[in-house]
């Protein structure tokens, strides 16, 4: 089985990427749809979240705006966060693999917004960099409800730059032009991956410029 890792800052259109990727027939594990349910009535982290963050938790559920505002700006909270967070959402990781690997499904997909930060593309064959110029990132993201350039800011301070992941990609899809150009290369990437052995890296040659 082929692990496939998908990456890319925010505003870039990794979701949509994503989306194509499971029409395209591939399974997709989302690490952000993980925190969902790890928050929603009954998730693994609701109690530990509520012991470290009192007040965030109503109706059963975290409150996402309640506990961003405790986080925000604060890296000993994000860092108290993370280590709740992060192991459960790798054990549910681990589930998924273990599951397709026990139905030989010759390619899955790690969505994982902070693939680098988390030196994740250690578990993948592949790693795919969606990525857009850096104006209609910004477009895309201050458009959101409830969205601020200072706020943007501070996303962008957390993650490593797009230009940086584009280097370190195998593969980089670009979002700038519309969806067609995305599938089209989604659709030459999963045709690779699912037959080849090993899976060879396409367009993520560091000595070319990168594209849009």
């Amino acid at each position: 089985m082929k692990i496939l890792g998908l990456t890319g800052s925010i505003g870039m259109g990794k979701s949509t990427a994503a989306a194509m990727l499971r029409r395209l027939g591939v399974p997709v594990h989302d690490a952000d749809a993980t925190v969902h349910a790890l928050f929603a009535p009954g998730g693994k982290a609701v109690a530990a979240v509520d012991a470290a963050f009192p007040g965030v938790v109503k109706g059963g559920a975290v409150d996402r705006a309640a506990l961003g505002a405790k986080v925000f700006g604060d890296d000993a909270a994000l860092k108290r966060l993370e280590a709740i967070v992060h192991p459960l959402v790798r054990a549910a990781e681990h589930d998924f693999l273990a599951r397709h690997r026990r139905r030989h499904t010759p390619l899955v997909v790690l969505d994982i917004p902070l693939l680098f930060e988390t030196h994740g593309e250690a578990r993948c064959d592949v790693v795919a960099v969606v990525s857009a110029p850096s104006f209609l990132q910004a477009a895309r993201v201050l458009a959101r409800p409830g969205m601020t350039r200072a706020r943007l800011d501070a996303v962008l301070a957390k993650q490593m730059p797009d230009g940086q992941k584009r280097r370190r990609a195998d593969v980089v899809i670009p979002t700038g032009l519309g969806k067609g150009p995305a599938l089209k290369r989604l659709k030459a990437l999963v045709g690779k991956m699912r037959g080849s052995r090993p899976a060879t890296p396409v367009g993520g040659d560091a000595s070319k410029p990168p594209f849009y």
